[in-house]
């Protein structure tokens, strides 16, 4: 400090600055109020404080998010997931909710029910649930929802700013956009509360809010918030009340790929960037830290101003670098997007360099290969925020795996399960928190993967994510057993407020009110790691007519395209089935199993036994939607096939002749053995159907394949060189919809080439449209070329988000659709009147359809997805009220896909191709509860066991 040989010290004073002045060893402290005094040390012992809930939160009496006039509720009769006890704790009984809180849970008290009506009027409504399923609301630690608006429009994105790598200072609640149309899907799944993130183009990119989804009174992004920072603007106001207990604040950090790409940056650039912005952080809390010590001691006359004797010098703060100070303080629970051990480890040493906790590790595709340098993380390890499925866009993310969350929870390491919404809708982040369980995550760590462990994460674990007295209402009402295939809410309730519109029935089968019976997937898991997360994917063994035969044991039932055999899911009798070089050569009767035996060639040494355990034989399915084949890692051009060029322009009239018949072909690009192929192929998917990527319109021919070929020479490896013709038409492509109309009107005119053969119906073409306008204008153009050619043409409509506006229309014109994807997302304008399904609206697209006598198909979007395939074919008959049977469900991935693409019409290169059969251990295909074991191709001639 600086001495000053003429000042004065103040030894007494009262509010308004008088008092006597005295000389102290030719220094003097500044003049200043006993009340800035007293400030100033209420700030220093604020900013000390650590963050959370208040010490009196427990005994509230009215959430502070609570709607006056929102009446009490009485959940009766329902089967309740508490989340405490581990996630393990499930209670028989009733759950009673006021003043948007539970008040009591178990067995209600009529005391306390009699005291609710009486304060209440005797108003009190009750909901008897029928012994369903209830839950916490759903909380998503990993959203972008409110500022990646759905639909998106350029006027509501607020995702990333790429202004500078460090943003500190930015704040998501800046661009929360209270119009998002995926709100109220978001709650249609059962998530109730949401940490919006800025987005991972920046390594810090600001700081998130955590918020509820209902609307409210006030219609404003802050009255989402759950529990705003005090600081949200500025703590250090003149009414501020330092002795309130800060609340958490959260920040977006990202590391890797991302940031690189958008600032041409490297690992090395980031990391300086981070350690440098820390720095600048530390500097600032050490100031502060230096300025509260001489408060704390006293020691006013430090605090001088050499410009102002007589006042205190500001408390040394900075608005850009304040978060970062509390990330140093501990008040920030940190939401950090790092895929790899490279970046995860840099991070670690950063946490420990400065001393900082973790919350939250994102994407995080390999922290299941190192899980002790989790653990050295400072303050601890942090939970993993993961995907259950979608991974290998990327190089960094190539290496995820299913079984991550299995693996990082056998070591202690707390798991989430996220959307990344609108990446994944947030209306199935309940899905992903399914799949994890399926693939080897504990029930219970799997329920709380998407409630308690997040909330606590978040640091709201005081008040959501459990079914505990105290805590605020946010409760989910499911149909069945919420880790079931397709759960869904028959209510949501936010803060007491029920938010559905209340008419929904749902009827689920009886096993899908229990918990999943899922298979064993030990050795997969172990692979996995051992492999370093590429483990091999080619059949363990491939049985021919050289090497014997495979006996399928314990078989409950056999899907055929026509006909076929089952046993009642109450019957408990199975049968054998025997295969010679991939040919079925003898079932057995029920409950006989030993009559296919004596078939047997060769008795013992080359004859496979297979028990399915009650599983079933069904056909191979086929994908269609995402590019299998052309794309391994999409972000990666050098893995790709690469992109076909916009006809209409310059450069693609210059390639190719289009309106002449030219045509690019998919067969010409198509690579095997990708990852993503083979793991579809593992998961029953026995062929696809990929058409050229591009901007359009022209995208070219597609061609079908064999997903379990590993090279192009093999032979059968390619089914048919050429399927179908596909053109885009959709708003916001380099050419008007009316452009392109005209193109199409002229290239059919002319019905040169590849056009020859759609005009005379040889020759499918496939638009990929949503909007039910364009689709409109694509009938009558169909309608057209019919009247003048006099030959009935192929169309069919894929994505097709609003053709069930068009249901009708549709289905006179003779045009299939190919939902893709199967549950809509009103993700563009073209997309935005989509019929969203149970429990929005009772009918579901695919239903709709169907009603009206549609050929409809269901496909995929993105590669990763190709593998639940039969999962999204259960899903489409589980929303329907049973109008789609089992038969139908398989028929929208098999039969009525390959009519809607006109799959062997024609061409010379399909040969009379004969069903695969894939064989599903441990129950249905059309739930969580088997795993497919080997497929049988009387193609190939022989039987692939995984």
């Amino acid at each position: 400090m600086r001495n000053y040989t003429r000042l004065f010290v103040v030894i007494f004073d009262d509010d308004e600055g008088h008092g006597q002045r005295q000389r102290i060893g030719g220094r003097t402290p500044p003049r200043s109020s006993s009340a800035q005094r007293r400030g100033l040390t209420a700030l220093c012992n604020y900013i000390q404080r650590p963050a959370g809930p208040a010490l009196d939160f427990s005994s509230r009496r009215a959430s502070n998010r609570f709607e006056p006039g929102t009446s009490p509720t009485f959940i009766r009769n329902v089967r309740i997931w508490t989340g405490e006890n581990g996630g393990n704790e499930v209670i028989d009984g009733d759950v009673l909710v006021d003043k948007g809180m539970i008040r009591s849970v178990g067995r209600i008290p009529m005391s306390l029910l009699d005291d609710i009506q009486k304060e209440w009027n005797g108003t009190l409504n009750s909901i008897d649930a029928g012994g369903a399923w209830l839950t916490p609301g759903l909380v998503d630690l990993h959203s972008h929802i409110g500022v990646g608006s759905a639909p998106s429009l350029r006027g509501a994105s607020d995702t990333n700013s790429r202004k500078a790598p460090i943003l500190p200072w930015l704040r998501s609640i800046d661009g929360l956009n209270t119009h998002d149309d995926s709100y109220a899907l978001a709650m249609a799944g059962g998530v109730t509360t949401a940490q919006v993130l800025p987005g991972s183009a920046n390594n810090i990119g600001g700081q998130s809010f955590v918020i509820k989804l209902r609307p409210t009174t006030e219609r404003s992004p802050t009255s989402m918030l759950i529990e705003p920072p005090s600081s949200l603007n500025g703590s250090h106001r003149p009414d501020f009340d330092y002795n309130t207990s800060p609340a958490w604040r959260h920040m977006k950090h990202a590391c890797g790929e991302n940031p690189s790409r958008v600032y041409s940056q490297t690992r090395m650039d980031s990391v300086w960037q981070f350690r440098h912005a820390y720095d600048e952080a530390r500097k600032v809390k050490e100031a502060q830290d230096s300025f509260c010590e001489s408060v704390r001691q006293g020691r006013w006359d430090e605090l001088t101003d050499a410009a102002s004797i007589d006042e205190i010098k500001p408390f040394p703060e900075s608005l850009e670098w304040e978060a970062l100070v509390d990330v140093l303080r501990g008040k920030v629970k940190l939401s950090v997007h790092c895929y790899e051990a490279v970046d995860l480890d840099a991070i670690v040493r950063l946490s420990n360099e400065f001393k900082f906790p973790v919350a939250s590790f994102h994407h995080a595709g390999e922290t299941y290969l190192v899980p002790d340098l989790l653990k050295k993380t400072w303050g601890g390890a942090p939970s993993i925020a993961l995907f259950a499925s979608n991974f290998r866009k990327k190089r960094e993310a190539f290496r995820g795996s299913e079984f991550a969350p299995a693996v990082l929870a056998e070591n202690g390491i707390p798991v989430v399960m996220k959307s990344d919404h609108p990446v994944i809708n947030s209306r199935y982040l309940l899905n992903e928190a399914a799949l994890a369980h399926y693939h080897g995550l504990p029930a219970a760590l799997a329920l709380a993967s998407v409630t308690t462990t997040p909330a606590a994460a978040a640091g709201l674990g005081h008040r959501v994510g459990k079914v505990v007295a105290g805590y605020d209402a946010d409760l989910v009402i499911w149909d069945s057993h919420p880790l079931s295939l397709a759960s869904t809410p028959v209510q949501v309730f936010i803060d007491g407020i029920p938010q559905l519109p209340g008419n929904f029935t749902s009827v689920k089968p009886p096993s899908f009110q229990r918990p999943p019976r899922v298979p064993d997937f030990t050795e997969e898991r172990k692979e996995a790691v051992e492999w370093t997360g590429l483990p091999p994917l080619v059949p363990k063994d491939s049985v021919d007519s050289r090497g014997g035969e495979v006996l399928f044991t314990g078989v409950k039932e056999i899907i055929a395209p026509i006909g076929g055999r089952s046993t009642s899911e109450e019957s408990n009798l199975t049968f054998s089935v025997l295969v010679r070089a991939g040919q079925i050569v003898c079932i057995s009767n029920f409950g006989d199993e030993s009559q296919c035996t004596v078939s047997r060639t060769s008795m013992k040494d080359n004859t496979r036994v297979v028990d399915l355990e009650g599983g079933v034989l069904a056909p191979g399915l086929t994908s269609f939607g995402a590019p299998l084949g052309l794309v391994e890692i999409r972000l990666e051009p050098s893995t790709n096939d690469g992109s076909v060029l916009d006809n209409l322009s310059e450069a693609g009239s210059a390639l190719t002749s289009l309106v002449e018949g030219g045509a690019v072909r998919a067969v010409d690009g198509l690579q095997f053995a990708g990852r993503n192929t083979l793991l579809a192929y593992r998961a029953g998917v026995t062929r696809a159907i990929s058409a050229p990527v591009g901007p359009g319109p022209l995208l070219g021919l597609s061609t079908t394949f064999r997903t379990s070929a590993l090279n192009g020479a093999e032979e059968n490896a390619v089914i048919e060189e050429e399927t179908a013709l596909h053109v885009v038409v959709e708003k916001g492509m380099r050419e008007s919809v009316s452009t392109i109309i005209g193109w199409l009107r002229s290239a059919l005119a002319k019905g040169k080439g590849v056009w020859k053969k759609v005009v005379s119906g040889e020759l499918t073409l496939v638009v990929h449209v949503d909007s039910a306008d364009i689709m409109a204008t694509l009938l009558h153009l169909k309608s057209e070329v019919e009247s003048h050619s006099g030959s009935t043409s192929q169309m069919t409509f894929a994505g097709a988000t609003e053709a069930h506006l068009l249901a009708s229309e549709i289905a006179e014109a003779g045009v299939s659709v190919i939902l893709s994807p199967s549950r809509p997302f009103p993700g563009s304008w073209d997309q935005r009147r989509i019929l969203p399904g149970p429990p929005l609206s009772n009918s579901s697209a695919a239903s709709v359809l169907l009603d009206h006598g549609v050929n409809v198909a269901i496909g995929v979007v993105d590669e990763f997805a190709a593998r639940n395939t039969r999962f999204d074919a259960a899903w489409a008959a589980l929303e329907s009220h049973g109008k789609i049977d089992r038969r139908t469900a398989l028929a929208l991935v098999t039969t009525n896909l390959e009519k809607a693409l006109g799959v062997g019409a024609g061409s010379k290169s399909h040969k009379g191709y004969r069903q695969d059969f894939v064989a599903y251990k441990g129950g249905d295909m059309f739930n969580l509860e088997s795993k497919v074991v080997g497929v049988v191709s009387a193609e190939r001639g022989v039987v692939d066991l995984f």
